[in-house]
């Protein structure tokens, strides 16, 4: 096995960890968890780091356990938010569950043949058949109120601060929380849990529980959250969040996003959002701040995470995809793209839409330019342009004698007209 805390501390992924954590893991071979909410189908890349910790975990050589909370996502974590949460019905958990699980089947080894596989397991399977008497006589007494009341996360929403105050429903979620750290420490014999620092409170009220009613001693393991150098939040874009499923967020979008990284958080990120060792990072780092103009590190860490989320083919579709904006491509690699990739990458560009039947013939160029678009003023303008060498279809240079027809259509519906190579124009037929 190797040194797991030292990994999580050199790439920035340590916050808080009880004492004699590591010493534990260096000298045992052990189970560990961390929780996910199903709070939609699919994970967005806030849950990347805690997902990647499970990955260092059995490389280092432990089995990582990933837990769905589908009891717990009924209740809502209250952990850093200032209001209650809509509870979900059992219809959308399933589905949000079944989603999440197929998140993290692409970062996890779950094989049955490998030594140290992962587990997958759902805490509404142990929790639902257990009855409120049962639950409070047999747990709740383990733990006081007053010690759940000195947890942050208690204390922020019943301050004077707080509007909304707590309702019993997430004031019981700690002890859900550790409970379902107490069953997998009886039946798993997992004696981690791994979360966001943010979670603290949450999991040593496990490590308590497990203390007072096992008589046993477990472990605790937090990582910051991961923030941006200019105070904007991490995963979060003008269009809203950034997923893990290609049906939420493309693999171009997503590649993009890691990709237009500041400089500063592609140093924190490489380390974090990629299995790269230390040296070959060191390099990489070392190579950019020389030719910082090159982007090298930011298409690194792009090529990395989205293999990792997406696989290669999705990653050199993305990258195809980005060169069309910024390289040189042509015809057949527009027509390459699938309709949302190609709409992704051409997002906010003008656009105008044409009827199908006007395309039984063709559209000349005349037409397409300026009469029935107005992506140039006139006519005049449009022969001009097209005098100049200056008009493209589908990044291939035309003249006025030219005709645009169905066989030119991207995605059976689309047109993209370019004046020189920055002024893009998109003609829709429908």
């Amino acid at each position: 096995m190797t040194n797991f805390v030292e990994e999580l501390r050199w790439r920035g992924l340590l916050s808080d960890i009880m004492p004699d954590t590591e010493e534990y893991l260096l000298e045992n071979k052990t189970a560990g968890y961390i929780g996910f909410d199903p709070t939609a189908d699919s994970l967005h890349i806030g849950s990347l780091v805690q997902i990647f910790i499970l990955k260092h975990f059995q490389i280092a050589g432990h089995n990582p356990i990933a837990l769905i909370g589908g009891a717990t996502g009924m209740v809502g974590d209250p952990s850093g938010k200032s209001a209650e949460r809509n509870l979900l019905d059992e219809a959308t958990l399933a589905k949000n569950v079944a989603g999440v699980r197929e998140n993290l089947e692409r970062f996890l080894n779950f094989d049955d043949a490998a030594e140290n596989k992962a587990e997958l397991v759902n805490n509404y399977d142990w929790m639902k058949d257990i009855s409120l008497i049962d639950f409070v006589r047999d747990t709740g007494k383990h733990i006081t109120v007053n010690y759940m009341m000195a947890k942050d996360s208690v204390k922020k929403r019943l301050s004077s601060e707080s509007s909304v105050g707590m309702s019993f429903t997430e004031f019981t979620y700690q002890l859900f929380q550790g409970y379902d750290f107490y069953h997998l420490y009886t039946h798993k014999n997992c004696k981690l849990q791994m979360g966001g620092s943010d979670q603290w409170g949450n999991i040593t009220t496990g490590t308590e529980l497990i203390r007072r009613k096992a008589q046993g001693k477990a472990y605790a393991i937090t990582v910051p959250l991961v923030t941006k150098a200019d105070g904007t939040k991490f995963g979060k874009t003008e269009g809203g969040n950034i997923w893990l499923n290609a049906d939420r967020t493309s693999p171009y979008k997503f590649y993009q996003y890691w990709l237009n990284s500041s400089d500063e958080d592609a140093e924190n990120f490489i380390k974090k959002f990629t299995f790269l060792d230390k040296e070959t990072i060191e390099n990489l780092i070392a190579e950019h701040q020389e030719n910082p103009h090159l982007r090298s590190l930011q298409k690194k860490l792009g090529e990395e995470v989205t293999i990792l989320t997406h696989g290669k083919e999705a990653y050199e579709n993305a990258l195809k995809a980005s060169n069309i904006l910024f390289g040189k491509s042509t015809a057949s690699d527009l027509k390459s793209l699938d309709e949302q990739t190609f709409l992704d990458v051409f997002d906010g560009v003008p656009m105008a839409s044409i009827p199908k039947e006007e395309f039984t013939e063709g559209l000349d160029m005349i037409a397409a330019l300026a009469a029935k678009t107005y992506f140039l003023k006139s006519n005049g303008e449009a022969r001009r342009a097209l005098k100049e060498n200056a008009i493209s279809v589908n990044k291939e240079k035309v003249k006025e004698d030219f005709i645009i027809t169905t066989d030119d259509l991207i995605a059976n519906k689309y047109v993209l007209l370019q004046r020189g190579k920055k002024t893009n124009y998109l003609l829709i037929v429908e």
